[in-house]
């Protein structure tokens, strides 16, 4: 049988550069700030690595933006065929998660790098755009896939939550930039507005689960390039448990009494069951990838799936072990991280081997003569 040849693109082509590859900042900047909360001090030199990992997310952030501007200047047309395609909009959100990541991980490691001053204001510069970011994605997707093209409940993804997760990164890294506020309303007024966007998140969150999972069960497993989104549900799972976390961290002496210390209370009632929930479902996403790679899967961006999310269950199972003083807790995110790190050093092999074959930005080819199982390409070549 005869088949295309698969597109090949010039790795300067900006063409097909969609808002996925906000993913690569993402899951490069959550293995620094994840390995930041580690208790692993003791490890020599550790500090200096996760503080050049972040200074590379920062890199990554600058050079993409620079791209995705050429792209939008350069091929309108596509941009604007991206934002209107449901399989793609979704991924505005990586924008947000992008600059809240980098941001975050200026206090967490990078300012080692660049000074505690230069950290803080670098810090909120992000907050604040990654912020407005993360609230325009997460009305303006949602409207227009709802006022768009027709979709089908068979076409639900876990992509679908990305552009709903980006205000919980807020909520979980907002935190941080409390103590450097003054005193009174405004650092009551900063964590209260982060606890808004956890319950904002939160429960857009909990309105998407169910399309996600009845599509998983009633219209069978993922395209095979799609399988490592599954793992895109621990994301807000993990965050949210960090977020409490990070609520009870700074709460006492900020809020009155009794609520500074009841968020000690919430960080556990709360983050115990999610993060149960996130272990059920990290098996149920690691089968149907152990099955999808026995059936031929191979290297897509969405191989970044297995980043940020898992990193957002370390700094989560961290902060639990912070807060309720358990190895049970503690032991196991040290655990997450070593998988985090392995899982980040073979998405950075994939897509440095994809970009310089040409085919990562390569555009959607022609139809095979001949039949070929389906492997999940959208119109616009986001997922490849």
């Amino acid at each position: 049988m005869v088949t295309a040849a698969p597109p090949v693109a010039s790795p300067l082509s900006v063409r097909h550069l969609g808002p996925n590859w906000y993913a690569t900042v993402m899951g490069t900047a959550v293995v620094a700030t994840a390995g930041a909360a580690l208790p692993l001090e003791r490890l020599p030199g550790l500090r200096g690595v996760l503080a050049g990992v972040w200074g590379l997310s920062l890199v990554l952030l600058l050079v993409l933006l620079l791209a995705r501007s050429a792209h939008w200047a350069r091929h309108r047309d596509q941009a604007r065929a991206d934002l209107l395609d449901p399989a793609t909009a979704p991924f505005y959100g990586c924008l947000a998660m992008a600059l809240l990541a980098v941001g975050g991980g200026a206090l967490a490691v990078g300012r080692d790098v660049i000074g505690p001053r230069a950290a803080v204001a670098l810090d909120a510069v992000l907050f604040t755009a990654g912020t407005a970011v993360g609230l325009a994605a997460a009305v303006a997707v949602p409207y227009l896939m709802a006022v768009g093209r027709r979709v089908e409940p068979g076409q639900a993804t876990p992509v679908w939550l990305l552009p709903l997760v980006a205000p919980m990164v807020s909520a979980a890294v907002g935190p941080r930039l409390v103590p450097y506020l003054p005193p009174g309303q405004a650092r009551r007024t900063l964590l209260l507005v982060c606890l808004a966007l956890f319950g904002l998140s939160l429960l857009a969150t909990l309105l998407m689960l169910p399309l996600v999972f009845a599509r998983l069960l009633t219209g069978g497993p993922l395209p095979l390039a799609l399988t490592p989104t599954l793992f895109l549900v621990l994301g807000p799972l993990g965050q949210s448990t960090t977020a409490v976390g990070a609520f009870a961290d700074v709460a006492p002496g900020v809020v009155p009494e009794p609520y500074g210390h009841g968020f000690d209370a919430l960080a556990v009632l709360y983050g115990v069951p999610v993060m149960g929930f996130a272990l059920l479902w990290s098996c149920l996403a690691g089968v149907h990838v152990w099955r999808a790679r026995r059936r031929g899967m191979r290297f897509a961006m969405t191989w970044w799936s297995f980043t940020f999310p898992v990193g957002t269950c370390v700094t989560g199972a961290e902060a639990l072990g912070r807060h309720t003083g358990l190895v049970a807790y503690a032991g196991p995110a040290v655990v997450l991280f070593g998988v985090l790190v392995a899982a980040w050093g073979t998405a950075v092999v994939g897509t440095v081997r994809g970009l310089v074959r040409g085919e990562l930005l390569a555009g959607p080819g022609p139809a095979p003569v001949a039949p070929r199982p389906a492997t999940a390409r959208t119109t616009s070549g986001a997922v490849r």
